[in-house]
């Protein structure tokens, strides 16, 4: 039988979701959770791969196993059983052939900006003091939605069969000192979110105007976009399937 698992996790202590030699991953632990409290060897697909540092407030990742009993019970063994950085959620029996990457029908990401030195917030959010102007930002997320080829987003060297990404919400949100920006898309490409980010934050500083910003998705190049912010104030926060009702999201 196929069950996803819904977790979060604090991703300061872990190299990225995916499990890699020498390295801490959350795949890699949150495997050897699942391996021990269910007694057999498990192998997670996850719904998607952060970097380094990135956080979720949801992330999910399905495997195979025989029919599981009171799956509250197993939920509290997991998180008693793992690192207090990373929570077991729910686990949601699911047909055989359901994908937790492949099946996804849009992700959503934040990032956060703090403008004034706060001791709490570090590797939580990115500390960026200097004025933006939040109006041309919000301007900008506008543009996004008259395009759909985002390689001048992407690191380089990326192996995929398209640059293609449908954005279906972009803008920023002031909250006191600090400064919220969400995005939502069929999909990702590597580090994109990030480089949005800095390109937007140009934008902010008009360094660059919104024509400029236009130009620099046109001409598909990395190297005109702007610098990766961060990797620590970046959320993975929705990841929505057609056949997981809201009800089975548990906070």
């Amino acid at each position: 039988m196929r069950y996803f698992i819904q977790i979060s996790y604090n991703g300061t202590n872990y190299h990225g979701w995916q499990q890699q030699p020498n390295a801490s991953s959350v795949q890699e632990t949150l495997n050897k959770a699942l391996s021990t409290v269910l007694n057999r060897t498990i192998d997670c697909m996850g719904a998607g791969r952060t970097d380094t540092g990135v956080h979720a407030t949801q992330m999910y990742a399905h495997f195979d196993c025989d029919e599981l009993q009171n799956t509250t019970s197993i939920i509290h063994k997991l998180n008693s059983f793992l690192p207090q950085d990373i929570v077991v959620h729910n686990l949601i029996q699911v047909h055989d052939d359901a994908h937790a990457r492949f099946d996804a029908t849009k992700r959503t990401y934040e990032y956060h900006i703090y403008s004034f030195k706060n001791a709490f917030l570090q590797n939580k959010s990115w500390y960026f003091h200097q004025k933006l102007n939040v109006d041309l930002m919000n301007q900008a997320c506008k543009i996004l939605f008259n395009h759909t080829d985002f390689q001048c987003f992407s690191k380089v060297h990326t192996d995929v069969n398209t640059f293609d990404c449908k954005i279906y919400e972009a803008f920023w949100k002031e909250e006191n000192a600090n400064l919220i920006f969400t995005i939502s898309a069929d999909r990702f490409l590597r580090n994109m979110v990030r480089a949005i980010v800095g390109t937007m934050v140009n934008v902010g500083l008009e360094k660059i105007t919104l024509d400029e910003f236009q130009t620099i998705i046109e001409s598909k190049d990395r190297k005109k976009a702007g610098f990766s912010v961060p990797a620590h104030g970046l959320y993975l926060t929705e990841i929505k399937y057609g056949y997981l009702k809201n009800k089975e999201n548990r906070e």
